[in-house]
C-alpha cells in the first residue's frame, strides 16, 4: 500500500452512497464508475488529466474498441493482476468477448479484499472482491504520484 493507494482508497469511500448517473461525477449528487474514478482523480491531483467526450454505456462494444483500457493506460501505471493493493484501480470486463468497460477503486487487499464501484441500480458501494469479480478484471493500475 503506498500513500497515494491509500488516499485513494479513502476518497473512494467518501463517495459512498452516491446514486448512479451515467457521465455524472459528483460526489453525494451522482456519478457512473469513470466518474467516480474521475473523482478520486480530482481529489489526488486537484483537476483532471484530460477532457473526458461524451460516451455510451456500452463503450464502443459494437465497434471492439477499447477505448477506456488506453484512457486508463495514458494516466495510470499498469500492474501485474496478482500485485494489489488498497487503491488500486481495477478495469473489468463484464462478458467474455466484449470490451472492457467497468471501473472500481480496490478498497482492501489481502483475505478479504473488497472494491468501489458505481453501478447501474446500486449507485456507489463497498463490495466484495469476490472470485466471480476477480474473474472479470483484465487489468490492474496504481495511481501516479501525487506530484504530477
Amino acid at each position: 500500500m503506498t500513500d497515494t493507494g491509500a488516499r485513494a482508497a479513502a476518497i473512494a469511500r467518501s463517495w459512498i452512497g452516491t446514486p448512479y448517473r451515467h457521465q455524472a461525477s459528483a460526489g453525494g449528487a451522482g456519478c457512473d464508475c469513470l466518474g467516480l474514478l474521475r473523482g478520486v482523480w480530482r481529489g489526488l491531483y486537484g483537476h483532471e488529466p484530460e477532457p473526458v467526450p461524451a460516451y455510451t454505456m456500452d463503450w464502443s462494444e459494437p465497434q471492439g474498441d477499447e477505448v477506456l483500457w488506453r484512457a486508463a493506460a495514458r494516466h495510470l501505471r499498469q500492474k501485474p493482476l496478482t500485485d494489489a493493493s488498497e487503491g488500486d484501480v481495477l478495469l473489468f470486463r463484464m462478458r467474455a468477448g466484449s470490451v472492457a468497460k467497468h471501473l472500481g477503486i480496490q478498497g482492501r487487499a489481502g483475505p478479504a479484499p473488497t472494491f468501489i464501484h458505481a453501478y447501474s441500480g446500486h449507485g456507489v458501494v463497498e463490495s466484495p472482491y469476490s472470485a466471480p469479480w476477480q474473474r472479470r478484471t483484465v487489468a490492474r493500475f496504481a495511481f501516479p504520484r501525487e506530484d504530477i
